[in-house]
């Protein structure tokens, strides 16, 4: 239970940030170049001759886009919630996290392709072409559609195999199961969150042809958003199979110990002290995937130093796979 009251609470913190950003990129993109664009915007171009044919007052083309973006986000939350329990597919239930990915990305692109199709001209009839900067939106609308899907359906279906509680650990040889328990550490989402976004809000800028950015202001903010995101959350994953372990909200990339390799595995406290910092860590006690101090799953492999990660129920984690041992030395 808590651990899905804290997804849906990360969640709803994800939807409103998102929402926020997206609503303000598309009503201060076109505020922002004000006085390099003509009174009128170019909003609509013929695909036949390519040029514009249709225009907004710069005002409608900053608050029209907004308006689309709240109703789409309100119809998509009441969707649903009120489809919430009717459907136990994560493949169904992940459709609002894509929905809102793809159609951010989508308002967003287009929002800047007109403001650089305007940019620097008098009349909005004499706007540029779109239509290159309308295929690379949608191309990457769709890639962040199939990975919002992928992500929301991986925290679903991880929230429905799990395996129940119970002070039994008695597997019979060849039964299939699963033991998954998940870890995040919310400074390094909002690390990752903010980095991300300010390397958007550059990409944003260049694309719209306000300013110039270089590259050399993107990459540290981006760098830092995909290295905070992918170490801001751990899924360890105990099967009849073995151990995984898989980093970030896609699952990648995943370490794995086979059964047999695995010689003993207990559940111990550990404390970022202890292991050096945060993290992925290396010290005298092997590596610690440490997110959060306390209750940590170790593994001593049969080859290697001993692995250990932050997670919760660890115990179980562990009695399941010294289980496994026990089958295979019979």
């Amino acid at each position: 239970m808590k651990d899905g009251t804290e997804r849906r609470g990360g969640e709803r913190w994800g939807v409103a940030i998102w929402a926020v950003a997206v609503l303000a990129a598309l009503v201060a993109l076109p505020w922002a170049a004000g006085d390099r664009l003509p009174e009128r915007l170019a909003t609509h171009w013929g695909a036949g001759s390519g040029g514009p044919d249709g225009s907004m007052p710069l005002w409608a083309a900053a608050l029209f886009p907004g308006l689309i973006w709240l109703v789409l986000v309100l119809l998509t939350v009441v969707l649903a919630r009120w489809r919430e329990g009717a459907t136990s597919s994560p493949a169904m239930r992940g459709w609002p996290v894509s929905t809102l990915l793809s159609s951010g990305v989508l308002l967003v692109g287009a929002q800047a392709s007109i403001v650089r199709a305007n940019l620097d001209h008098t009349d909005w009839r004499q706007a540029d072409s779109v239509g290159l900067w309308t295929v690379l939106t949608f191309g990457v609308a769709t890639v962040a559609g199939l990975a919002g899907w992928a992500v929301a359906r991986r925290g679903l279906a991880a929230a429905a195999h799990a395996v129940a509680g119970g002070p039994s650990m008695d597997v019979p040889v060849g039964e299939k199961f699963v033991w998954l328990s998940r870890t995040t550490n919310p400074w390094l989402r909002w690390i990752g969150a903010l980095s991300g976004l300010v390397a958007l809000a550059a990409v944003l800028v260049a694309v719209s042809g306000l300013i110039e950015v270089e590259w050399t202001v993107v990459a540290p903010f981006a760098t830092v958003s995909v290295a905070a995101l992918s170490c801001a959350s751990v899924q360890a994953r105990v099967t009849e199979k073995g151990l995984d372990v898989a980093f970030g909200p896609l699952g990648w990339p995943v370490r794995r110990w086979p059964a047999e390799d695995i010689e003993s595995a207990r559940a111990e406290n550990r404390t970022p002290a202890q292991v050096g910092g945060w993290g992925y860590r290396l010290s005298g006690m092997g590596t610690t995937v440490m997110l959060r101090g306390g209750e940590c799953l170790v593994i001593h492999p049969r080859r290697g130093s001993e692995f250990a990660v932050s997670v919760d129920d660890a115990e179980r984690g562990a009695a399941l796979l010294n289980a496994l041992g026990g089958q295979r030395t019979h």
